[in-house]
């Protein structure tokens, strides 16, 4: 059964426990495909998408944000701008970390209609980021999103009132 959107954005919700359980692989792909067809800056894509599995590399990068709950994730993705092929405004912004929090949102509501739970992680190491993933020169880490079946329940969200944050004109 389809989810109309507002159903699956009040759904989708900062999981901070997860249950042991393999994501089935279809599941994975079709919230991967989603990703893939995110909008960016001239099409560029300028992102890379590494979905952490194995387990010696899970072990590393949960040292990047030592949490317990974000070890209960059965695997994280590690979303990466790369710096040399963002687009950049003619004022000098690049927009590199725009279309991965782009990206990265549909990967989260595509997860949240397939039943998965997922949360984003900003405050992590970068540095021990690069390391652990040996990311190469140009590949930037944004954000990391354990990803998985939730073994905990969402709490009401606190969210501002429409007349707070939009406006007619």
């Amino acid at each position: 059964m389809t989810q109309d959107f507002l159903t699956l954005t009040r759904g989708r919700y900062s999981c901070r426990n997860y249950v042991a359980r393999d994501i089935e692989p279809e599941k994975l792909n079709y919230v991967m495909e989603c990703v893939r067809m995110a909008p960016s800056a001239v099409n560029r894509q300028p992102w890379m998408f590494r979905v952490v599995k194995d387990g010696d590399t899970l072990q590393k990068l949960q040292q990047c944000y030592n949490r317990d709950w974000f070890k209960s994730a059965p695997m994280c993705v590690v979303a990466s701008k790369l710096t040399d092929q963002q687009w950049v405004r003619s004022d000098g912004k690049p927009h590199g970390d725009i279309d991965v929090a782009i990206a990265v949102e549909h990967l989260c509501l595509a997860a949240t209609e397939q039943g998965l739970a997922t949360c984003w992680v900003c405050n992590f190491d970068v540095d021990l980021c690069r390391k652990a993933m040996a990311l190469p020169v140009g590949e930037e880490p944004v954000v990391l999103i354990p990803i998985g079946y939730a073994a905990d329940q969402p709490t009401e969200k606190k969210r501002k009132a429409i007349t707070e944050i939009s406006t007619e004109i």
